[in-house]
Formats: C-alpha cells, structure tokens, sequence
C-alpha cells in the first residue's frame, strides 16, 4: 500500500492532472493521494497559493475584492474544462472560496490560513471529481472529516498523537482517497496550516498512519541532485540517501523535500521515494534509514541563503556562569530561534534566519545585551549563507573538513563559521552570500569531480 503526494507542479493544470491519474490507475496499490495546491504552469506564472493570498489581502484591506476571486475561479475553471468536467464543481469551489472570504477576520493569520488552504482542499475536490468522470473508484476525504488534529494557535502547527490514531481509520476505506495537503484543524475546529513544505508533511502524516509500505513523493526532477543543478553543471543523481541526511539537505537549502515532513516516516521506518510526475518510469531517489553503499563520504552539498549573526564581544565571558543562556533568552523573549552558536573565550556568535528581524527588533536586542549583559561590543551582520557538507561516510574519513577549507580559499571568500554537527554526518560553513554560488561549485569539485574520487 502506497501513500502518493503530487506538488503543485504537478497538478498545475489539466495536463498534469491527467498524468496523475494515469500514474495511479498504473499501479493498484497507490490507495491514497494526498495534493497541493495548482503550481506554476510556466516560468513567470503564479501558484495559486500566490493568488489566494493576494485575495485575502484585497479582503483585510478593503481592496476590490471579485477581480482577485475570479483569478483564482479562473484557474479552476480551466482545469475543470480541460478535465472536461461540468460546472457543477467550478460552483462547488466558488461557494466554498465565498464562505472563506465572509469568515471572521479578527485573527488575521487564521483568516489568511483558511484562504490559503482552500487551494488543496477545492483541487483534492477536483481531482476526486475527475478520478471518479474516468472510472477510477475515488473519494475527497476532508481532513477535519478525518481527524487531523492539530495544536492550538499561535505555536507553529504540528500533528497530534491523537491524529495518527484518526487517520489509521481511513486503512478501512475501499476507495481511492484523495486527501489535501497543508493544513488540519485544532480540537475547536480552528483551520491551520503547516510550515513551508506543508503538503509534504501532510503526505508524510498520512502514510505514517497508515502504515502505508512506501511514501511516494512527485515533483517535476527525476531525482535528488547532489548538488543543485542551477548552480552546478549536470550533478551526480542521488539513487539512495539516509533519512539523516536528508533532512540535513532540506533544511539546508534542498527544496525537493522539506525536512520536517521526514520526521513521521522516519519514527515508522516507512521509506520515501522520490519520483517525477513527468517520468514516472524512472526509479527516483530512495530515502531509507540505512544504505547499503557509502563509496564516497560525501552525499550531497546544499547551500541556503537569507542568515543574519548576532556578534557579543565580552571580556572572559567564557567564565560568566549563564552568560550564553542570558543571551538566548532576549532572543526567545523577540521569538528569534536559532541555528548555530560558535564561540571563543570572549566572543560569541548567534546565527539566525533573517526573516525573525526587523529594524525595532534589532535596536531592543542590542540595547538590552549591552544594559542587562555589560557586552564590550553587540552588532548584527547580514547577508549570509551557509553551505553545508552531508554524509553518513564523513566519520569514517579524515581531513574533509580541511579539504573544504582549502577548496573554499582557492575561491578567495572568507568563512565566517564552521560548524561540525555533533553526529559527525555534516559539516557547515556560513558565508557571505555573494560567495555562494562559487563555493558551492568549488566544493562540488573537490568531493565530486572524477579526478577526487577517493
């Protein structure tokens, strides 16, 4: 039994949407598909999660409101006629984007949460609808209907135990179930939506609850690069990787699969396969709790820009008992989490996303770690990335993390911190994010290039 998720470019349009079909009338065993939302159909096109949120901004901010609706009807429309489906479920996701938009506003991340969910849930909708036009025996299955309980508001959403429980009920069903991914309710009834990779979550939540034997995620690559082929000529393809791993590369910067949705899967041992909607024949990238093969320590590098560090200056702070917890409290108390910490004797930094700041954000945080600490010297640097080394063969290897300094100076960037993951299966380096692009070739060189297989 397999759990099947299809991104957003995957059921971008008509076309996509009949692949599919096609792949899962291939193979009897793909019992549940769980959807995201339209994606782009072409390069400078919008998703229709892009859509969605311009229209709950035209609804908070009293904008001309129908021009937005009908963009987003629009694309349904399209896919509907292209499916050759009647009108009746074009009115089906009408009705349901007008409820959407007439609901209670004064949470206005809620508000924005139920808007933007209505993009999985109206295309599960059409989908079903398709699936049953063509003789395939299917169901939409909502995820409230289902149990997909959720924490309450405002920490960041995740799944309850009781959620897995619910969602095992659905083993019982004979139908192919179609599923939105994205979001699921509080015990009150509250809509959420998960974090970036959302529908990949919910895929992850649902084959986990079902035991299914394999989760399958399509996307439009054939497999998962090494290295991210914008940016590196033609990079070896991945046939295998550890779960470890790939959550190292997600958050990293891989953004094939984010790493937070391996975490359900991973504590059931169900492995994922990553596989294109386009090529479904070909066999994709394996993502399993051990390889057999570790020919080369290094699996991948993946690079992520948008960090910012927070430098603390002070004289033997290495000897002040509760000097760096006092620092990560400010941080907490300005809702700021934080990657890395490297320190010395009388310095440390905190590395950080850079979207948690805004300019008032930044003068409270030096001003209080100048009053409540007495720090010597407190500023923020911007503009950085950091670009990670991963593989489960790095423990079994010495000097990578010299040859990784030394491929990084022949590009003549500087490296503002080097990190060794505790686990000893990644090691990173935050650089200055004009730098990326040319390091990341060059470590692709020295731990990729035929001449440096070891």
């Amino acid at each position: 039994m397999k759990v099947s998720k299809f991104g957003g470019t995957s059921v971008a349009n008509a076309e996509q949407i009949k692949k599919v079909a096609a792949i899962i009338q291939a193979d009897p065993t793909r019992k549940f598909v769980v959807v995201s939302a339209p994606g782009k159909r072409f390069d400078s096109d919008k998703k229709v999660t892009d859509l969605l949120i311009d229209l709950a901004d035209a609804v908070l901010n009293e904008k001309e409101v129908e021009s937005k609706l009908d963009h987003v009807l629009n694309r349904y429309k399209e896919i509907a006629a292209g499916l050759n489906l009647d009108q009746t479920i074009s009115d089906v996701i009408e009705e349901d984007l007008r409820v959407r938009i007439s609901k209670d506003q004064s949470n206005m991340e809620l508000f924005i949460d139920s808007i933007k969910a209505s993009g999985e849930d109206n295309n599960a909708k059409l989908i079903s609808t398709y699936f049953t036009s063509i003789g395939l025996s299917a169901q939409y299955v909502s995820p409230q209907a289902a149990g997909l309980v959720v924490n309450d508001y405002p920490e960041r959403a995740m799944a309850l135990p009781e959620a897995y429980e619910n969602l095992s009920n659905l083993k019982k069903t004979s139908e192919i179930v179609v599923f939105p991914g994205f979001f699921g309710y509080t015990k009150d009834g509250l809509l959420r939506t998960f974090d970036r990779g959302g529908s990949d979550i919910t895929g992850s939540i649902l084959a986990a609850s079902v035991q299914a034997d394999l989760y399958e995620n399509f996307t439009d690559v054939d497999s998962v690069f090494s290295a991210n082929p914008k940016v590196v000529n033609s990079p070896l393809e991945i046939e295998e990787i550890t779960y470890r791993e790939m959550r190292e590369l997600s958050y990293a910067g891989f953004t094939v699969f984010h790493d937070e949705a391996l975490m359900p899967v991973y504590k059931k041992g169900i492995p994922v396969c990553i596989k294109n909607t386009n090529n479904p024949s070909s066999p994709g990238t394996r993502i399993v709790a051990e390889r057999k093969g570790k020919h080369r320590p290094i699996t991948g590098i993946a690079a992520d820009s948008g960090f910012s560090i927070l430098y603390v200056s002070k004289y033997l702070m290495n000897r002040e008992i509760g000097f760096g917890r006092k620092l990560l409290q400010i941080l907490e108390e300005e809702h700021i989490s934080y990657e890395h910490t490297p320190s010395g004797l009388d310095d440390i930094s905190v590395i950080f996303r850079s979207h948690q700041l805004n300019p008032e954000k930044e003068q409270r945080i030096l001003t209080r770690v100048i009053e409540e600490l007495h720090a010597e010297d407190v500023h923020f640097r911007h503009d950085f990335s950091m670009i990670v080394l991963v593989g489960e063969g790095m423990n079994n290897n010495t000097g990578l993390a010299a040859r990784a300094a030394t491929a990084i100076s022949r590009t003549g960037a500087n490296i503002e911190m080097i990190n060794q993951g505790s686990s000893e299966a990644s090691l990173a380096f935050g650089v200055h994010k004009s730098s990326e692009n040319k390091i990341l070739r060059e470590l692709y060189n020295e731990f990729f290039a035929p001449a440096t297989v070891r």
